[in-house]
């Protein structure tokens, strides 16, 4: 028999046995407790987040079964309207084509009777015969080419020719730069709904287009951005790979219409990592314009962007200014204008005069420009001509020519001045817009889609009277270099310079690469 205390002693071993279970139990429970208490939120986070789409969609079917309401119940009506004006245009295209007499001296008039015959060819021909026009030209060929009876069939027959002669390799230049106004003339126009049978004889011409790209060592700027009008335009985005449109996206970043281009063409996500690599380019410049069309303003703040292009700027002035030479000096000087007036138009486009003073680099682009107009004069002055006729002193002769001599060399400097000066090979389609513009909305009717590549130009800008020729090319022909366009930035200048501590920035704040976790946004 166990003594007393010996059960004492086991007593307590199984007591403390069940306080060991019984703690056990205990956190079991709270952890169980606590388990089902997070399962319990979850699920009515997950219930609202399902009530609040189910909200939304029963929101977006109303809106879009009235919608569809609304347009089904004006059907007849723009079927009608429709029915109207091509009627009209249709007796106005005959009329011109019966008519014997002589074209019309008016430039509008000629070019709305060209519209009316819907001849792309001869359009091309007359466009590029009035090419000294070209500031009237773009001002009235918008309103001309409305007059067509079919737009954008002009456009799809305007880019044949213009591949004809890219083949041909005669004429280039000069049909690339009417083409260019053609396209254009039908980006700024009003949207309308493009025919499965025109949308489709687009993309044979589009992809024959990309062949020719694809073959050339190098692709022109202005040719670039009419390829990818083109494609905005008659929504051809889901025929080509991001990556091809991304390469000429980043190639030609520096145009002023590329930004809205980019934004139309939907890269998705990877419009982000676009602005990364500008921004890690050195082009904040263009990273502003790219976020500002894409509404990524919140994520790529322009004030920090173009605090960090003033700071490296001004750091790459001060390297070059150590140099000690002339010609580094008139260069950097050059640079640095062409960056200060860059931050200024970009700081204006975007209204942020508020938050990004602007005195003092006005007041440096006046001391620069003051600067480099007294240096240009003091070299002008500091050249002496020299003396045509020799002297005459005695033993020496005259080294003027005789009679004959000066008729044979007047007709060689006239001969000289016809074929040696510089041609005119601008592109138009390649010279930089100076103001923003719509690429309309289209859609494809006999059972075609719409096209949802467009959208993102809804946003309306007010036209100058001089239309299209104040907004989208700002560069006289005559300052475009042989090969028709330029391949420099439209940002008046993007190598970044700076030397002269315009205002007290502090330094770049700008984060570092972004992680994309966002899964839309506009553009």
């Amino acid at each position: 028999m166990a003594a007393p205390s010996d059960r004492v002693h086991q007593f307590f071993d199984e007591l403390e046995a069940k306080k060991t279970i019984l703690a056990k139990c205990t956190n079991l429970f709270t952890i169980l407790s606590k388990h089902f208490s997070s399962l319990q939120n979850s699920l009515t986070v997950k219930s609202q987040f399902l009530d609040s789409k189910l909200q939304a969609l029963e929101s977006s079917s109303k809106e879009t079964l009235e919608s569809l309401h609304h347009r089904e119940a004006s059907i007849p009506e723009r079927e009608s309207a429709a029915a109207a004006r091509i009627e009209d245009q249709k007796e106005a295209a005959l009329a011109e084509l019966r008519s014997t007499a002589p074209p019309e001296p008016d430039l509008s008039a000629s070019l709305r009777s060209l519209s009316r015959k819907m001849d792309a060819a001869a359009l091309l021909r007359f466009v590029v015969s009035k090419r000294k026009e070209s500031a009237s030209l773009r001002a009235e060929i918008a309103a001309a080419m409305a007059e067509a009876v079919d737009p954008p069939r002009v456009v799809v027959e305007a880019v044949e020719e213009f591949l004809k002669s890219k083949v041909a390799k005669s004429g280039v230049t000069d049909k690339r730069w009417a083409c260019g106004l053609v396209i254009q003339a039908l980006m700024v126009s009003e949207p309308r709904e493009y025919s499965r049978r025109i949308v489709e004889r687009a993309v044979k011409v589009v992809e024959s287009w990309k062949g020719l790209l694809d073959g050339e060592s190098e692709s022109g700027a202005a040719e670039v951005v009419m390829f990818l009008q083109m494609v905005v335009c008659f929504g051809l985005r889901s025929r080509f790979d991001d990556d091809y449109l991304r390469k000429f996206v980043m190639e030609f970043a520096s145009r002023r219409d590329m930004a809205k281009l980019a934004a139309s063409l939907q890269f998705g996500d990877k419009i982000i990592d676009i602005i990364d690599e500008l921004i890690k380019n050195g082009k904040e410049i263009e990273a502003v314009y790219f976020a500002s069309e894409a509404g990524l303003t919140e994520r790529f703040s322009p004030i920090n962007l173009l605090k960090s292009y003033h700071q490296n700027f001004k750091k790459n002035v001060t390297t070059t200014s150590k140099r000690g030479n002339n010609n580094h000096a008139d260069d950097s000087s050059t640079s640095e204008l062409n960056s200060i007036k860059a931050i200024i138009k970009c700081v204006e486009d975007h209204k942020l005069e508020s938050e990004f003073d602007l005195d003092n680099l006005r007041k440096r682009a006046t001391h620069l420009e003051k600067t480099k107009a007294e240096r240009k004069k003091i070299s002008t002055s500091g050249t002496k001509p020299q003396n045509k006729r020799g002297s005459r002193g005695s033993g020496s002769s005259s080294s003027r020519p005789a009679k004959s001599a000066k008729f044979n060399n007047a007709h060689s400097t006239s001969f000289s001045r016809r074929n040696l000066a510089p041609s005119r090979q601008s592109s138009g389609a390649g010279a930089r817009f100076s103001g923003p513009f719509n690429y309309p909305s289209q859609t494809i009717f006999e059972g075609a889609t719409a096209n949802p590549y467009t959208a993102t130009y809804g946003s309306s800008h007010a036209q100058s009277p001089a239309g299209i020729t104040q907004q989208h090319y700002s560069i006289p022909v005559d300052s475009l270099g042989p090969s028709g366009y330029r391949s420099s930035g439209s940002y008046s200048g993007q190598t970044s310079y700076g030397i002269y501590d315009y205002i007290n920035v502090a330094p770049s704040t700008y984060p570092p690469p972004y992680t994309v976790d966002q899964t839309s946004y506009r553009g």
